[in-house]
């Protein structure tokens, strides 16, 4: 990397924290998300009292913003593929989406025919189904309503258009299996281990439940809300740090 470009990353980094600090200020004080250009100016304490105050805020802010900053790289990462994936959707529109989505999953659910069983072909067929309505859902979604929509509803159906046909067609093959299943069982470990451990709940799923067979296509499909909602957070993070 150049000294050049080291040194726009740097100053990309520095922009993005001071207006995420600024946001922050803004939670309690007006005018202070890029102020200091207009008129008026970035509001500043004018007593003793407010001085204290405004700046114990912003002390506060400091370990805020570094918690959140790597949460809005992740942003911007994602942001990324979900603007060639809209790209691409808004070229094809919904009945282009649902025709890709059936020739992708239609081409697993065509080898599922040839080398699953019976009950493995059906279970991928339907996967692929629920994955291509899903598919349209999300792009009809993404269309309408604006931010809080596309990320209580796109997001969680793109999620499931994207992964549950190839979690049901890991049931049935071992060379899925191999990759799909140590990957969603450590998944499912860390968020015993680390989400639900409010009220005792992590035992409770480990006592009623058992992660094999049908049960790791539920587990993803009962992801596919709250990993959908979590990538829709953190791109509009990113959106209000850097604008499109």
């Amino acid at each position: 990397m150049s000294t050049g470009t080291e040194e726009g990353v740097v100053a990309a980094i520095r922009i993005d924290l001071q207006r995420m600090h600024e946001t922050w200020m803004e939670l309690i004080y007006p005018r202070q998300v890029d102020a200091d250009q207009t008129v008026l100016g970035k509001w500043q304490p004018t007593t003793g009292r407010e001085e204290v105050t405004y700046r114990t805020w912003a002390l506060l802010g400091v370990p805020v913003v570094a918690v959140v900053y790597p949460l809005v790289l992740l942003g911007f990462l994602i942001r990324f593929q979900s603007r060639r994936l809209d790209s691409t959707a808004t070229r094809l529109g919904v009945l282009g989406v649902v025709l890709l989505s059936l020739v992708v999953w239609g081409g697993l659910t065509a080898v599922a025919r040839l080398r699953f069983s019976t009950g493995g072909f059906l279970a991928v067929l339907a996967a692929s189904l629920v994955a291509t309505v899903a598919a349209a859902l999300a792009v009809v979604f993404g269309r309408v309503g604006g931010r809080g929509t596309t990320v209580l509803f796109a997001y969680p159906f793109g999620v499931t258009a994207l992964f549950l046909p190839p979690v049901v067609a890991a049931l049935y093959s071992p060379a899925l299996a191999d990759v799909v299943f140590p990957r969603s069982t450590s998944i499912a470990i860390w968020l015993l281990d680390n989400v639900l451990t409010v009220g005792g709940l992590n035992e409770i799923v480990r006592r009623q439940y058992d992660l094999r067979g049908v049960a790791y296509p539920i587990m993803w499909f009962g992801l596919a809300v709250p990993v959908g909602w979590f990538l829709g957070v953190v791109v509009t993070l990113a959106d209000l740090v850097r604008p499109k």
